[in-house]
């Protein structure tokens, strides 16, 4: 125990002002006595001494809190006045000089002690008066976490098991956590659909009336919200080309680079302005502009272009109108295509396709999957980037309306935000950035899932007011992540490598203080179709192969029609 010997810590008086001598020793009763003594303060974390006689002592203990007491991850609390203390505890180390261990721990919050129990009651965030050098360290017990983590009032969804509790349950505060966006967090097998699932579900029970969009680039979350959401595929998305902004057009439309994506592209401000003006609505609307979601007809672009090429003198070149239109023609033609750039697509659905894809109203079903997995791969990005603008304009121009919150989820994130190494200017990034700046000043939440934190956009991340970490294999990941999370959840961070499948860390603004959560099971039907194939039962089985290839080339080459 540090210097100290064994006698002079059971009668240490704590310096914290109580003037009380520490407890008696109680044979079988750990909670009520000190396992420890603070060293050292500093502002955000402080050193402690821990006896090792102590913690063997506990471990036999059978509360699952107090057994790990002084733990790498658990949770200590130190006596200040007529207030507890709660810390976590973020490493170890043996004291070579005394024979104990020293640790460092991270305050977490403080809580009024129950004069009656000892326990700790009406827990907040934050520190009030730091404990002094020589105060007491306890063990918190599963009765303490339970007033810590007990829900305050706010709407919450309840999603696992506190860790290392077996009945305390993990409560998300819905508001909180949309309010300020979210991240979840995991390599690839560590049950991160299945969570984000999870979440998800219980937010829909929550809020039958919700308004929930999620764009799922690989065809998973059709399976586990076949009963509770609308399901949109290339086969009914039905996405009008004219609602693309100009920007949008020149990704799909121009193929040149440098000099020659500055000419083409003005070539298309103009024709494609013309082509919106000859739509009726542009009579009614005053000034429109390249950008204003108007109506038009693929062919009156193409004519357009036409008549633009047929103005020129015979010494200008024609090759950069050719390009723009060959493109549209290939568009036009593409089966592949015709969930967006179909001739049936040209009516006003605007308000329609609002209310559809942002269900209003939800007709009980508040989430729209958006597959985005039929989408050919070279215009996959800008599919998404009209969705989440459509999510930001709807948003900014029903500002006076006071229009519904929408939480837009985007799975695969670290794809359409990268950082500035795997950065290619496309405006998915840009759209998703601003909405992660500024979306939650006009009710727009946005929760994003991803697999390579490290590859997100650095300011995103940064953004997310509650993240929620799963098992992380990679460093650089780690390190990033721990960039990411507040001072006080390091000790916790520590453990995103050694965390079980399906457990997470969540720390920021949807829970009281960072916790480590074993997620709930989810039924069957409700689960994503993300389980890896076994190979070994696969590869047992035979017969039928030939009609299998037959019937897949045959998929192949109609391209799922």
């Amino acid at each position: 125990m540090g210097d100290m010997d064994k006698q002079s810590f059971q009668d240490f008086t704590p310096a914290d002002g109580s003037g009380e001598a520490a407890p008696a020793r109680v044979a079988g009763d750990n909670a009520m006595q000190p396992i420890g003594v603070v060293l050292e303060i500093a502002g955000s974390g402080s050193q402690i001494a821990l006896d090792l006689e102590r913690l063997n002592e506990c471990m036999e203990d059978e509360d699952p809190s107090v057994a790990l007491a002084g733990q790498v991850g658990s949770q200590v609390k130190i006596r200040v006045g007529n207030s507890w203390l709660l810390a976590s505890v973020r490493n170890q180390k043996q004291d070579r000089r005394g024979g104990g261990v020293l640790a460092n721990i991270d305050f977490l919050g403080e809580g009024n002690e129950e004069k009656l129990t000892g326990r700790i009651n009406g827990f907040r965030r934050g520190v009030t008066r730091y404990p002094i050098p020589g105060a007491m360290i306890y063990p918190a017990t599963t009765a303490d976490l339970r007033q810590i983590y007990a829900s305050d009032g706010r709407a919450n969804i309840q999603i696992g098991t506190v860790y290392p509790t077996k009945d305390i349950r993990a409560g998300l505060y819905v508001d909180a956590m949309l309010g300020k966006h979210f991240a979840l967090l995991g390599s690839t097998g560590t049950g991160k659909s299945t969570s984000a699932a999870l979440i998800l579900h219980r937010i829909c029970d929550a809020a039958p009336d919700g308004h929930i969009v999620m764009i799922d680039p690989h065809g998973e979350y059709s399976a586990a919200f076949r009963n509770t959401g609308l399901i949109l595929d290339v086969s009914n998305l039905q996405m009008p080309y004219w609602l693309m902004n100009f920007e949008e057009h020149c990704e799909v439309l121009l193929t040149t680079n440098g000099n020659d994506r500055q000419i083409d592209g003005d070539i298309l401000a103009k024709c494609l302005l013309k082509a919106r003006m000859k739509n009726r609505l542009s009579e009614t609307m005053g000034k429109l502009t390249v950008d204003s979601p108007v109506p038009y007809l693929l062919s009156d672009l193409a004519n357009e272009i036409q008549n633009e090429m047929g103005k020129l003198d015979k010494a200008t070149n024609t090759a950069p109108y050719q390009r723009i239109k060959s493109k549209l023609d290939e568009l036009k033609a593409d089966p592949r295509y015709q969930f967006m750039f179909s001739g049936m697509l040209v009516g006003d659905t605007m308000a329609d396709f609002l209310g559809k894809i942002f269900r209003m109203p939800s007709n009980g079903k508040p989430i729209a999957i958006i597959d985005v997995s039929g989408v050919p791969s070279d215009i996959t990005s800008t599919v998404v980037a009209v969705l989440a603008r459509l999510v930001f304009d709807f948003a900014i121009w029903g500002r006076e309306e006071k229009t519904r919150p929408i939480l837009l989820v985007c799975e695969e994130a670290h794809r359409y935000v990268p950082n500035e190494k795997n950065a290619d200017g496309s405006s998915v990034g840009k759209i998703l950035s601003r909405i992660a700046k500024e979306g939650r000043k006009y009710g727009i939440s946005l929760g994003l899932i991803t697999q390579r934190p490290s590859d997100l956009a650095e300011g995103v991340l940064s953004q997310c007011g509650t993240i929620i970490s799963m098992r992380l294999n990679n460093d650089r990941d780690q390190a990033f992540v721990k960039a990411a999370m507040p001072e006080g959840a390091r000790g916790f961070l520590d453990s995103i490598p050694a965390l079980r499948n399906r457990e997470c860390i969540i720390c920021g603004e949807g829970v009281a203080i960072p916790i480590r959560v074993a997620f709930d099971n989810l039924e069957e039907q409700k689960r994503p179709a993300s389980e890896d194939p076994s190979f070994v039962e696969l590869w047992r089985q035979h017969g039928g192969e030939e009609e299998r290839v037959h019937r897949i080339v045959q998929r192949w080459r109609s391209q799922g029609r």
